[in-house]
């Protein structure tokens, strides 16, 4: 429900949010060189601290676990609220997680900064409600494409300026200084000029609902995790799984009986929008998922394993740049092709050259020039997702849960990279072989045809 607060005039406050949209995309692009930017470090920390390749899946997955429990709470207390003070609160939370993970003494705390950094994905639902509330449809529309282009271009900048500094600076731990330094710089930042948003939703936030789906996560990842250590069908991995899957019933049905509920599962049950939240987590797989295998393979040693190019996290970084000037090209691109041929043409064809992408590493895994293309045609595929996907939920969601709706989206897909890391893991083990690479490929090609599917399946609203 929403309070009845008219939106704004015209005037002033669409000026102002239009003058701020510029403090917003600083902010995106942060958060997008701390999740990429992460990925060409992987084998650095992995030196450092003594952790194995399939271990350092975790760097990612708990950073994406963290974000798939507390996204959709920062969401609705935006909605409730306001999201500029949300926004500050997670700004705040990835700063301490970041100067965390650049001093920690050892992989557990390393993991503990992940965490922190897990409001990350928050930034952007958080912004797009902002926008949203405060501009015409017109207007929002850019806005959100040009913090979605941020975010990409922020990967672009992180993937190779972590390379750069890791090879200018020769320490990880002085490498990982600069996205702390980046993070803590944004929180004064964010007490300038952001405008609070005008309308807020009546009620109060489901913590029974946050509580119990963060339980079903942990427990579900849990349940990952040990399968890379005792194999799918042992007691630690089944169990978990199994107690993961109890909860998240649980935690439907006790949504589907509260007043007001964390998720309106009845509102996304509607053929027009529960298909694009199967293709978030199908997003998230391809996504999230394919950064630390990706990372791995290209550091790994052909002499030693038969297969790799022995790559520096410099020459990694090189490796995907042109990928990101893809994403970020196709991001910039999607809404004027969405507006010829519609959104869900132009997400059906990014998901198409996704997978073709993915599918191609299958092929063309020993020839580097052959992996960066493929990795080129992947990224332009997933820069228009990117772009198209959060316009396409917020559209079909009611104006006064904007901000829960946006940030569901990105908890799903989250999820589904945070799921892909687990099974990612267990793939590759303790000294993968190519066929464990080819797996991930695989399911991740698979995975953005499903996603493309599940678009098709959409209906209009």
């Amino acid at each position: 429900m929403t309070t009845t607060a008219p939106r704004p005039a015209a005037g002033a406050p669409v000026s102002s949010v239009t003058a701020v949209v510029g403090l917003l995309v600083l902010f995106e692009i942060v958060s997008g060189f701390l999740q990429v930017g992460i990925a060409p470090m992987l084998p650095g920390i992995g030196d450092e601290l003594g952790v194995s390749d399939s271990a350092l899946t975790w760097v990612v997955s708990v950073q994406l676990l963290g974000a798939a429990i507390c996204v959709p709470a920062f969401g609705r207390l935006g909605d409730l609220h306001g999201h500029r003070r949300m926004l500050r609160i997670a700004i705040a939370s990835v700063a301490v997680g970041s100067v965390l993970v650049a001093v920690a003494p050892s992989f557990p705390v390393l993991l503990l900064g992940r965490v922190l950094q897990g409001p990350l994905a928050a930034f952007l639902p958080l912004e797009i409600a902002l926008v949203r509330d405060r501009l015409p449809q017109d207007l929002a529309r850019r806005a959100i494409a040009r913090l979605v282009g941020a975010l990409t271009l922020g990967g672009l900048i992180g993937g190779l300026g972590m390379g750069v500094a890791d090879k200018a600076l020769g320490d990880v731990r002085l490498a990982l200084a600069v996205p702390a330094v980046l993070a803590v710089a944004c929180v004064p930042v964010s007490f300038v000029a952001v405008p609070e948003t005008a309308r807020r939703a009546a009620g109060r936030v489901d913590w029974p609902g946050v509580t119990v789906l963060a339980l079903a996560m942990v427990a579900l990842l849990g349940g990952v995790s040990g399968a890379a250590r005792q194999g799918w069908l042992a007691a630690g991995t089944l169990g978990p799984l199994a107690l993961g899957l109890a909860l998240l019933a649980g935690w439907a049905v006790l949504e589907l009986r509260t007043a007001e509920p964390l998720v309106d599962l009845r509102a996304m049950a509607g053929r027009h929008v529960a298909p694009y939240y199967l293709t978030s987590f199908a997003f998230g797989v391809l996504f999230f998922g394919s950064q630390s295998p990706n990372a791995t393979f290209f550091a790994a040693d052909a002499a030693e394993r038969g297969y790799g190019f022995g790559l520096s996290a410099l020459a990694i970084a090189l490796a995907t740049l042109p990928a990101q000037l893809a994403a970020v090209a196709a991001s910039a691109l999607a809404p004027r092709v969405a507006g010829r041929i519609g959104y869900r043409a132009t997400l059906v064809g990014s998901f198409a050259l996704a997978a073709a992408g993915f599918l191609a590493f299958c092929v063309l895994h020993g020839l580097l020039w052959g992996m960066v293309l493929a990795l080129l045609v992947a990224g332009a595929g997933m820069g228009a997702a990117l772009s198209a996907m959060p316009t396409v939920i917020v559209e079909a969601t009611d104006p006064g849960r904007t901000g829960v709706a946006a940030a569901l989206y990105n908890n799903v897909k989250t999820l589904g990279g945070a799921v892909a890391g687990g099974v990612f893991g267990a793939l590759l083990g303790g000294t993968p072989g190519i066929g464990g690479y080819i797996a991930v490929w695989l399911i991740a090609g698979l995975s953005a045809v499903l996603a493309a599917g599940a678009v098709l399946l959409a209906g209009r609203r």
